[in-house]
């Protein structure tokens, strides 16, 4: 009996041990992980769009609101169906505009804020009229770019930067500004020049602040595409969404209006998906905010 003892308390332990010991079916391959994560970022507002569509359509029927009024999802469906021809060209004429607004306000943001961080004084020169400009309203000063640059796709254009152009000098600007005051010092102290300082250290180290001021950036140069085009659109078939709006709106074609609006909507959301892709490719590797995101 003593013998067994010994024998019996380590059966015990061992079934102890099993029961602590995770089962196979306890444990998530990689790829069920990733589906799990999937399925709970995606799924909650999957569920809320469904039932908020769902109660907009059956109010709408029992209440019956007539369509100019308040369109019901069915007929913004129909709408964008029947005139799916001129509301794709009015995308597609959004969409250009949008671009290039987008992309002058990077080149012109960055550079200036570039060349605001290699001097103070050419920055407390400066910057203060790059926060006026952003103070001073778009339609109050549109009529001049119309004036100036003429009706149509050149005075968007320029309404979409003026828009996003502030997020892009500022965020960068802040960026520059946080680097790393022991590694400048470093730097000098292997002999750098003031521009390798900035373009081997500074810039790098900006980079999340860049990339926060393009996911502001991309949003308000649909913004401002849009608003361009109501003040210095063109219109016929060459018209973008602003444009398609205001006929839409003048003409009481609501359900239309709507599919314009969302497109416009699903517009923005998709430049910010896409610099968001662009944002785990530049900083997965290195910074924190997006190596959390990938966990």
């Amino acid at each position: 009996m003593a013998m067994n003892q010994p024998k019996l308390a380590y059966e015990k332990k061992g079934q102890k041990e099993d029961s602590n010991t995770p089962s196979a079916s306890a444990v998530q391959t990689p790829k069920a992980a990733k589906n799990n994560n999937f399925m709970q970022k995606f799924l909650p507002p999957a569920i809320a769009f469904i039932v908020v569509v769902g109660l907009w359509e059956i109010v709408t029927r029992l209440l019956g609101y007539a369509p100019y009024l308040l369109p019901k999802p069915s007929d913004i469906v129909l709408s964008a169906v029947e005139n799916w021809s001129n509301l794709m060209t009015s995308v597609m004429t959004t969409v250009y505009e949008s671009v290039f607004g987008f992309l002058l306000s990077i080149v012109i943001g960055v550079s200036g804020a570039i060349l605001l961080a290699s001097s103070k004084i050419i920055e407390k020169a400066v910057y203060p009229y790059a926060i006026v400009l952003q103070t001073i309203p778009v339609v109050a000063i549109a009529p001049i770019i119309v004036i100036w640059f003429g009706a149509g796709v050149n005075s968007i254009v320029i309404i979409a930067f003026l828009i996003g152009f502030f997020p892009m000098i500022s965020n960068t600007l802040i960026g520059l500004n946080s680097t790393d005051g022991n590694m400048q010092n470093l730097f000098k102290l292997y002999n750098a020049s003031r521009w390798q300082i900035m373009w081997r250290l500074r810039l790098p180290a900006a980079m999340p602040y860049i990339i926060a001021g393009l996911k502001i950036s991309c949003t308000l140069s649909v913004v401002g595409a849009i608003v361009g085009e109501y003040i210095a659109g063109i219109g016929g078939g060459e018209g973008g969404l602003g444009y398609a709006i205001t006929v839409a709106s003048s003409r009481l074609q609501t359900p239309y209006l709507f599919a314009c609006g969302l497109c416009a909507s699903i517009l923005g959301i998709t430049f910010y998906l896409l610099v968001s892709a662009f944002s785990k490719w530049a900083l997965s590797s290195w910074h924190e905010s997006e190596m959390k995101s990938e966990n």
